[in-house]
């Protein structure tokens, strides 16, 4: 007799892992966008057009303080107004259309940097790439955490973040590439490279349905029941998921009858789900990632640390590394306690050492050395601990009505946090301004230890659980430190438990009768 699925195992899982993976490919523009254009601010090639001549720069070009910052904080500009306003859009157009939108503007936008030469349209495409990416990164993971099983969010969201830094390392390694070509060809290849995702993305969207709990908050009822039916390997446990998403809203739209952008801060729960939401995700930037991502090549190369571009592709290897390592334990181990305080710490440590060694022995070989080994250090607590998890509690917290605008907010908060990042650092680290360098450091450890502290006093522990459990335990009122032990009640705390329950129920009555059948035919 074959084996009843319970329909937990990643390989029955395959379709909804399939349209999930596909959708984590968004944020792979992101991490273009930070490895290309931080690197082309180091490239003679792209100084030429829209720098000037240093002679006391190491490559014998430069770029203003003011260009730099435009050119870096723009795009995160753009995409804190097109998070912002993402919920309006998620909330009525859907997942998939919203992500064909953040394609289309993509390409365009792209195609102005390729074609301009002049810095107002290098800015305005800039600042349109950052819209798209906006869209991206909040839309594609909507998408993640409405459709895949609790056990295995955490898995999705951390390839999420692995696109990323794929994104990063490859822009790295195109632009060590193309460095030492000379003329506009240096810095066009590595845009170039943008137009892939996009056009890749768009094609697989129209094999893969349509967000289920969006279309059941829609009255979708039908369309939701066949994109369940798509996306679970047992086909007859989808009735009950289906009543236990229904039952969490409709529990929702009791307290409150409206699912405006207003609501978010309105009722106690909300606003508290809001706050946190917004919180998690601005671990990001208040990391120190920004500095350390956007302006690494640069930053490698004013130090004088070795070969600027090569210790950038190093240290983006190691950062797709430790997160491929975090997939294979994110759905094991705590989120909060372990990887979030773990991670931070790590983060603000390093950046205590790069900015005391390089105080006392600035410009030194040995100073050199050890700045590369905490930005790799670094880059292990950042990408393989941090950067995931604060997107992970960001889109697990916000509830079922609002989750469009609350994870809408929540993104485009962590992006002003990211612009004002990118925004100030020219004027710590340029030689032409303050010209502190690595010395910038000293503001951020001391921002990942504050962060830290918050982690352990306010973020609750969520690991593995349903967003209809999530809903209980914050309509319970619960404080943060007994989020992990609680034991829920409702209707949905038990989806996939329930699911391998059954199916072994169903394989001991099917093994009973059997056994009645034989023993009937003996006699």
């Amino acid at each position: 007799m074959p084996e009843a699925s319970t329909g937990t195992t990643l390989r029955e899982n395959w379709k909804c892992i399939l349209a999930c993976t596909l959708v984590s490919m968004s944020p792979f523009q992101y991490g273009i966008d930070f490895g290309a254009i931080g690197g082309l601010q180091a490239m003679p090639g792209f100084l030429q057009v829209f720098g000037h001549k240093d002679p006391a720069s190491p490559i014998g070009y430069n770029i203003s303080p003011g260009r730099q910052q435009l050119i870096s904080s723009l795009m995160t500009l753009g995409a804190f107004i097109s998070s912002s306003s993402a919920g309006f859009f998620a909330a009525y157009l859907g997942r998939r259309p919203c992500l064909w939108m953040a394609s289309i503007l993509c390409c365009a936008s792209n195609a102005v940097m390729m074609g301009t030469t002049n810095i107002g349209g290098l800015y305005a495409g800039r600042f349109l790439i950052g819209i798209a990416n906006g869209w991206y990164m909040t839309f594609s993971q909507l998408y993640i955490q409405e459709s895949a099983p609790a056990r295995y969010r955490g898995l999705m969201i951390s390839v999420f973040q692995c696109w990323t830094s794929i994104g990063t390392l490859i822009g790295t390694i195109v632009d060590n590439g193309t460095s030492k070509i000379d003329g506009k060809n240096s810095y066009l290849i590595p845009l170039g490279i943008i137009y892939i995702v996009p056009a890749f993305l768009s094609l697989g969207l129209f094999f893969i349905p349509e967000s289920p709990r969006w279309l059941l908050l829609q009255n979708k009822t039908e369309q939701a029941h066949k994109s369940l039916m798509w996306m679970r390997p047992v086909q007859s446990a989808v009735p009950e998921e289906m009543e236990e998403i229904q039952t969490a809203i409709a529990k929702e739209m009791e307290v409150a009858t409206s699912t405006s952008i207003i609501d978010i801060m309105r009722d106690p729960v909300d606003r508290r789900r809001t706050l946190l939401a917004v919180a998690a995700i601005s671990t990001q930037a208040a990391s120190g990632a920004m500095f350390m991502i956007a302006y690494g090549t640069y930053f490698f190369e004013m130090a004088k640390v070795g070969n600027a571009f090569q210790n950038t592709c190093i240290l983006t290897s190691v950062g797709v590394a430790v997160v491929m390592l975090n997939s294979a334990v994110i759905s094991k181990i705590g989120r909060r306690r372990v990887f979030l305080m773990i991670g931070l710490s790590i983060c603000g440590v390093a950046q205590f050492i790069v900015a005391a060694v390089y105080h006392v022995s600035p410009g030194t070989l040995g100073t050199g050395k050890v700045i590369v080994a905490m930005s790799v250090v670094y880059i292990c607590g950042y990408n393989g601990m941090v950067a995931t998890y604060a997107w992970l509690a960001g889109g697990e917290i916000p509830s079922q009505r609002l989750r469009s605008y609350t994870f809408g907010v929540a993104a485009a908060i962590g992006f002003a946090g990211a612009w004002l990042a990118t925004f100030t650092a020219p004027y710590f680290i340029n030689p032409d301004a303050l010209n502190w360098g690595p010395e910038y450091g000293w503001i951020w450890g001391p921002s990942c230890l504050i962060t830290v502290v918050w982690i352990f006093f306010c973020l609750p522990e969520i690991k593995n659980r349903t967003l209809e459990e999530i809903d209980e335990m914050f309509e319970q009122r619960l404080p943060a430190r007994k989020f992990r032990k609680y034991v829920c009640t409702g209707p949905g705390h038990v989806t996939e438990e329930k699911l391998e329950v059954g199916s072994l129920e169903r394989t001991a009555e099917d093994e009973k009768g059997a056994a009645v059948h034989i023993e009937n035919a003996e006699r």
